[in-house]
């Protein structure tokens, strides 16, 4: 991954700012190119997603491939807190994570020690194993049914109470949420932490040589990870009003690792984010067109795969370096930082 020092040590940079008025005017501009609000709802939360699923794929190479059962954990978390507990936002959200960081905890435990093609293995499978225990535990998850009519809450600020129920409204709430994690993780991806999970990628055998607990860092990651799923979860009960068990599924947890390799997630932190959108606009774009756009979505990360594999980012960058290179005085840059 490519570095600029002045722009890692500081809290907000400009692809930050520059997301944040993209995404923070979305409202105003989505209608006129023909797409609708609901979808700048999906594409938040799914970006969200992503972050935190990168942080495993990206920055450590630890391959999850049962990543959506986290993101369905959440979702259910967030449904019965709400049903059974106490229906305020707050509480129902930090259920989500909490709940769903647990799993995510206990399942590290076992992957863990492992890597590679074992470690991706036995993702799978423990995905496969919420899955089946989501689809049969009918008295609490409601099989394939799901849980049905979850609110979208208000939001509690103490002094005021805030409507969510309008797709504008809730697309601000998840923007706000986007807004502080994506300080926080540009920051914890840049930090010593950061920098460790990077190594481990590179060689970890190497840093255990040297004196890192290297288990206990892709436990730490793991568990992250499948927090912030749980946070995306609770959020994507409230836009769809249920939880349902096929975002539990194996389709879905493929469907965010092509987001995050087509985005170029191994080479950029912003990775996740170009792959989630041009998986979006590809299916309401493409899917205007024919029902097998699925097909030519494939097909498209199929030829990045082939030409170039770092994804949009790794593109961008070399892009970036071109332009830098062709004016005179000045150093070729990566363009989007690492």
């Amino acid at each position: 991954m490519d570095y600029d020092i002045k722009q890692t040590t500081a809290w907000v940079t400009g692809p930050i700012l520059l997301s944040l008025v993209l995404f923070g005017t979305m409202p105003f501009w989505i209608e006129a190119v023909g797409l609708y609000q609901y979808l700048g709802v999906e594409v938040l939360i799914w970006v969200i997603f992503a972050l935190g699923f990168n942080l495993l794929l990206g920055y450590t190479g630890l391959p999850s491939f049962g990543h959506g059962a986290f993101l369905g954990i959440g979702a259910y978390a967030f449904g019965l807190a709400q049903f059974e507990v106490w229906p305020n936002l707050w509480f129902c959200l930090a259920a989500s994570v909490v709940v769903t960081a647990l799993f995510g905890a206990v399942t590290a435990l076992f992957l863990s020690h492992r890597r590679g093609i074992y470690f991706a293995l036995m993702s799978i499978a423990f995905g496969q194993i919420f899955y089946f225990i989501a689809s049969k535990w009918t008295d609490v998850t409601h099989g394939e049914d799901g849980l049905l009519n979850i609110q979208r809450l208000p939001v509690e600020l103490g002094f005021a109470q805030l409507s969510i129920r309008d797709n504008a409204e809730l697309y601000y709430l998840c923007f706000a949420i986007y807004a502080v994690l994506v300080i926080v993780l540009w920051r914890l991806t840049n930090s010593p932490f950061g920098r460790l999970l990077r190594a481990i990628k590179q060689n970890e055998t190497r840093v255990a040589f040297v004196g890192y607990p290297v288990t206990l860092y892709k436990w730490a990651v793991f568990t992250l990870s499948c927090a912030i799923a749980g946070l995306a979860g609770g959020l994507f009960a409230m836009a769809q009003e249920g939880a349902y068990i096929n975002v539990m599924s194996l389709q879905w947890s493929g469907i965010v690792v092509l987001m995050v390799l087509i985005g170029g997630g191994f080479v950029s932190f912003w990775g996740p984010v170009l792959g989630v959108a041009l998986y979006f606009v590809a299916r309401d774009v493409l899917g205007a067109y024919t029902d097998t756009w699925l097909l030519w979505f494939g097909l498209m990360f199929v030829v990045l795969v082939m030409f170039k594999p770092q994804g949009l980012a790794g593109i961008w960058q070399d892009l970036s370096r071109r332009r830098a290179a062709e004016r005179p005085g000045r150093t070729a840059s990566a363009g989007m930082e690492g």
